[in-house]
C-alpha cells in the first residue's frame, strides 16, 4: 500500500509559524507573568502581618523610651512622706499611691485584706528593703499588684501604686514620643502566667476566651517586660480608635490589588495585541506571496503574448496585411496591459514610502469625469459598454491632482465593469452634497457581502467569489484609489448587497 505525501503549503507553514511565535510568547511572558503575579498575591495575603511586624518594631524603640523614664520617674524624681499607715509618693504634685500598709514584726496591717495577704506572703525579702522607696510588684492567688515599701525604723511602711496614677503617668511620658497623628495608649499590665488548663474542654474554652479578648479588646502594638523587681508587669501600648494595623493593611491591599488589576489588563491586552499583530503580519506575509505569486502570472501571460506574437512576425508567418495589422493591435493591447499592471504596483510602492507627490489645480468636475469616462472608453473600444453619465447643472470645482483622481475614478469604473455579469450598464452621477463634490459609480453586477465591505480597501485583498477567481485584478486598485483620495482630504465609501450591484462614492472638498 502506497501513501501519498502532502506538502504543506505557504498557508499551513505561515500558520504553523505563527503558532510556535504564539506559543514561544506565551511561554515567555505570561509563564513569568503568572509566577510574579502569585507572588504579589502572596504579597497581598501576608499583608496584615508585615503591618504588624513594622509597627511592633516602631512602637519597641518607642517603648524603651517610656520604659527608661517610667523607671527614673518611680525612684530618683520622687518625693516621699508617710501619712499613716501608708507611704505617699508624689512626682510634680501627682500621688502615685493609694492603699497603704505597715509590716512590723511580720504582722502586716492594711485596710485592704489581699494586699496584706500579699505582703505577709513575702515579708522576709520585705524585712530588707532599704530606706529610701522600692517600687516593686508581688503575686498572689488574688491577683498581681505593683507596691512600693521602704524601710522606717523597726517596721516597713509602703503603699499600692495608683492605677489610675500610674496611666496619667504614662500619658504624661508617653506624649513626647508619640508623634501627631498616631494613636497609643501606654500602661502596665500583669504578666500572664501561662497555666495549662486540664482537659481537652478546659483548654478549647481557654482558647476561646483568648481569641475573644483578643478579637473584642483593644489591639496592642508592642509590649515589653519590666526588669525586677517590677518583673510581674509589662509596659505595653495599645491602639485608640481605629485599628492602625488593618488600616494600613486594608490600605495597601488595595493599592496592591488595583496595581495587580492593572498588571493583569496591561498583559491581557499586550498579549492580545501581539498576537493579533503577530496574526496579521503573518496573514500580510501570506497576502504578499499571493501577490507576487498573483502578479507573476499576470505578467507572464501577457509577455507570452507578446514573445508569440513577436515570433510570428520574425519567422514571417503573417504575411497578409490584414492580419499584419490584427497582431500589432495585439501587441499594443497586451503592452498596455502590461504597462498598466507594472505602472499600478509602482503606484502602490511609491504611496507606502510616501514619495507620492500630487500637483493639484483648481478644475471643473466635468473635466475630472471627462478625463475618466475618455480612458474608459479608450480601453473599451471594441468591447460592449453602457455607461450613463449624471452631471449636476450647478458648477462645481475641485482641487486636484488630474492625473491620480482621474486614475481613481477610473478604477471604479473598470471595476464596475469587470465586475458586472451580463448587465454592464454603469451610472455615473456627479452632484454636490454641503461641501463636498460626491462622484458615485454604480453597476448592477454581483456586488459585495457586507463581512468583506470594510476589507476591499485593504492592500491584496479580493473578494472571494466564482466571478472574482475569473477576473484578472492585483487587490491594489481600491487600495491606491483610496489612498489618493484621502491625499486629497477626501474619502471613498461604498454600499452594496450581493447580487444587486454596488455603488461607489468618492467625496472631495469643494475648492474655497
Amino acid at each position: 500500500m502506497c501513501k501519498k505525501l502532502r506538502m504543506a503549503g505557504p498557508q499551513n507553514a505561515e500558520l504553523l509559524s505563527f503558532r510556535r511565535t504564539f506559543t514561544l510568547l506565551i511561554v515567555l511572558i505570561v509563564l513569568p507573568s503568572a509566577g510574579l503575579s502569585g507572588f504579589g498575591v502572596v504579597a497581598i495575603v501576608n499583608e496584615r502581618a508585615a503591618v504588624e511586624k513594622r509597627l511592633e518594631s516602631v512602637w519597641a524603640s518607642r517603648l524603651d523610651t517610656v520604659e527608661r523614664e517610667l523607671l527614673t520617674a518611680l525612684s530618683a524624681e520622687t518625693q516621699v512622706r508617710t501619712l499613716e499607715p501608708m507611704l505617699v509618693l508624689q512626682r510634680q504634685g501627682l500621688q502615685l499611691t493609694d492603699t497603704g500598709f505597715t509590716l512590723i514584726d511580720g504582722e502586716v496591717q492594711s485596710s485592704d485584706p489581699h494586699i496584706a495577704t500579699a505582703v505577709k506572703a513575702m515579708g522576709p525579702e520585705l524585712a530588707s528593703v532599704p530606706a529610701r522607696p522600692v517600687v516593686f510588684s508581688v503575686t498572689s492567688p488574688q491577683g498581681t499588684y505593683l507596691l512600693a515599701a521602704m524601710k522606717d525604723g523597726p517596721r516597713v511602711v509602703g503603699a499600692q501604686v495608683s492605677a489610675v496614677a500610674m496611666e496619667q503617668l504614662l500619658e504624661t511620658l508617653g506624649t513626647p514620643v508619640t508623634p501627631a497623628g498616631e494613636e497609643g495608649r501606654f500602661l502596665l499590665v500583669p504578666v500572664k502566667r501561662e497555666t495549662a488548663p486540664e482537659g481537652v474542654l478546659a483548654r478549647l474554652v481557654s482558647g476561646v476566651s483568648e481569641a475573644k479578648e483578643a478579637a473584642l479588646g483593644p489591639r496592642e502594638l508592642a509590649g515589653v517586660a519590666l526588669p525586677p523587681p517590677m518583673q510581674d508587669f509589662r509596659l505595653v501600648v495599645q491602639a485608640t480608635g481605629e485599628d492602625p494595623v488593618a488600616k494600613a493593611s486594608t490600605r495597601n491591599r488595595v493599592v496592591y490589588s488595583v496595581l495587580l488589576g492593572l498588571f493583569y489588563v496591561t498583559l491581557t491586552l499586550g498579549v492580545l495585541y501581539t498576537g493579533r499583530t503577530l496574526y496579521r503580519e503573518a496573514k500580510l506575509s501570506r497576502l504578499k506571496t499571493d501577490f507576487v505569486s498573483l502578479v507573476s502570472h499576470e505578467l507572464r501571460t501577457p509577455l507570452t503574448s507578446i514573445r508569440m506574437f513577436i515570433e510570428m512576425l520574425a519567422l514571417g508567418r503573417v504575411k497578409d496585411q490584414q492580419e499584419m495589422q490584427t497582431v500589432l493591435d495585439l501587441l499594443m493591447k497586451e503592452t498596455a496591459r502590461l504597462s498598466g499592471m507594472i505602472e499600478s504596483v509602482l503606484d502602490w510602492s511609491r504611496i507606502e514610502s510616501g514619495k507620492k507627490e500630487y500637483r493639484k489645480e483648481r478644475l471643473a468636475a466635468a473635466t475630472l469625469v471627462d478625463a475618466a469616462v475618455s480612458a474608459f472608453k479608450a480601453q473599451h473600444l471594441h468591447e460592449p459598454t453602457d455607461l450613463t453619465v449624471t452631471l449636476e447643472p450647478t458648477p462645481n470645482e475641485v482641487e486636484i491632482d488630474l492625473a491620480a483622481i482621474s486614475g481613481a475614478l477610473l478604477n471604479l469604473l473598470q471595476n464596475a465593469w469587470k465586475y458586472s455579469k451580463d448587465d454592464k450598464h454603469i451610472d455615473l452621477r456627479v452632484h454636490r452634497d454641503d461641501e463636498f463634490v460626491v462622484f458615485e459609480v454604480e453597476d448592477h453586477g454581483v456586488g459585495i457581502p457586507r463581512r468583506d465591505q470594510k476589507r476591499i480597501f485593504d492592500r491584496f485583498y479580493r473578494v472571494d467569489t466564482l466571478l472574482t477567481r475569473d477576473t484578472e485584478g492585483s487587490g491594489l486598485g481600491l487600495s491606491i484609489a483610496q489612498r489618493i483620495v484621502q491625499a486629497h482630504d477626501g474619502w471613498i465609501s461604498v454600499e452594496s448587497e450581493p447580487g444587486r450591484g454596488s455603488t461607489f462614492r468618492i467625496h472631495l472638498p469643494v475648492a474655497s
